[in-house]
C-alpha cells in the first residue's frame, strides 16, 4: 500500500493546556503516515490564529474547552470560518456535558482511558463524517434522555421510527457502517441504506453526524425507547 501523499493526509490540531499531555499526544499521531500534526496549542488564541493560516481537517481539543457561551473555542472557531471537525478529548464525560458538545459541533468525545489505536480511528472517522461515541458515554446519554420524551404529542407520535430504523440508528450511534449494521441485523447494505434514508427524511437531516446529534436531542420522538435499549447493551462501542 502506497504511502499517503502530502496532499491526502488529515491535518490536525492539538487543543490542550496540559503541555505534557498535547507533547505526548503530538510524537503519537506524528507518527501515524496518513496525519499531519499542523500544530500543538496551549490556548484558544493559538489555535484560532493557526486555523485562519493553514487548512486543518480536525481539532483535538480538550473537554475543558468546551462552554455553551458565544466565547467557547467551537463557537469562536466556526464564525471564523473554520469548516473541518472538532473531537473532544476527555477524563471522563457525564451525559449532559456529552450532549452538550455535540449540540455545539463537536463530532464525538473520545476518553483518555482508551488506547491509542482507538484514537487514530476514531480521527479517521471523523474526519469522514462520522460521529464517535463510545458505549459508556452513549449510555450516558441513554440515562439522560430516558423520560424526557414520555408525553409525546400527536403530530411526534406519527413520526417514530420502525423497529428496524431504531435497530439501524442504534448501529449509527455506535459507529458503525452500513456493511456492519446489515451483518448484525441480518439485512443486506441496501436495506440498509434505505433506513438510513428514511431517518434522514424524518429527522430532516442529510448526513450522518445530524442524525446524531438530532437523535440526541430527542427530536426523533421516540428516543426513550431506543436510548434505553441503547442503555441496555443493544448496541456496541464505536467501532
Amino acid at each position: 500500500m502506497s504511502e499517503p501523499t502530502h496532499e491526502n493526509r488529515i491535518r490536525l490540531i492539538l487543543l490542550d493546556d496540559q503541555a505534557l499531555f498535547r507533547a505526548s499526544l503530538g510524537r503519537l499521531l506524528a507518527s501515524e503516515p496518513g496525519f499531519e500534526v499542523v500544530g500543538e496549542c496551549g490556548n484558544s488564541d493559538e489555535a484560532l490564529e493557526m486555523l485562519s493560516a493553514s487548512p486543518v481537517d480536525l481539532v483535538l481539543l480538550d473537554f475543558d474547552r468546551v462552554t455553551e457561551d458565544d466565547d467557547g473555542f467551537m463557537s469562536m472557531a466556526l464564525r471564523n470560518g473554520y469548516q473541518g471537525r472538532f473531537l473532544i478529548v476527555a477524563e471522563a464525560a457525564d451525559a449532559r456535558s456529552s450532549a452538550m458538545a455535540i449540540s455545539l459541533g463537536a463530532s464525538g468525545i473520545f476518553l483518555k482511558t482508551d488506547p491509542p489505536d482507538r484514537l487514530v480511528k476514531a480521527i479517521t472517522l471523523v474526519v469522514n463524517g462520522a460521529v464517535w461515541l463510545d458505549q459508556g458515554t452513549i449510555r450516558l446519554l441513554a440515562d439522560e434522555s430516558v423520560g424526557r420524551f414520555a408525553q409525546l404529542n400527536d403530530r411526534r407520535s406519527a413520526n417514530l421510527p420502525t423497529d428496524r430504523e431504531q435497530k439501524v440508528l442504534l448501529g449509527i450511534l455506535a459507529g458503525l457502517t452500513n456493511k456492519k449494521i446489515g451483518e448484525n441485523l441480518g439485512l443486506s447494505e441496501g436495506s440498509v441504506k434505505a433506513s438510513v434514508q428514511q431517518l434522514f427524511r424524518r429527522a430532516g437531516v442529510r448526513t450522518r453526524s445530524q442524525l446524531v446529534r438530532t437523535a440526541l436531542e430527542g427530536s426523533l420522538g421516540a428516543a426513550s425507547g431506543w436510548m434505553r435499549r441503547a442503555r441496555n447493551g443493544t448496541t456496541g462501542a464505536a467501532s
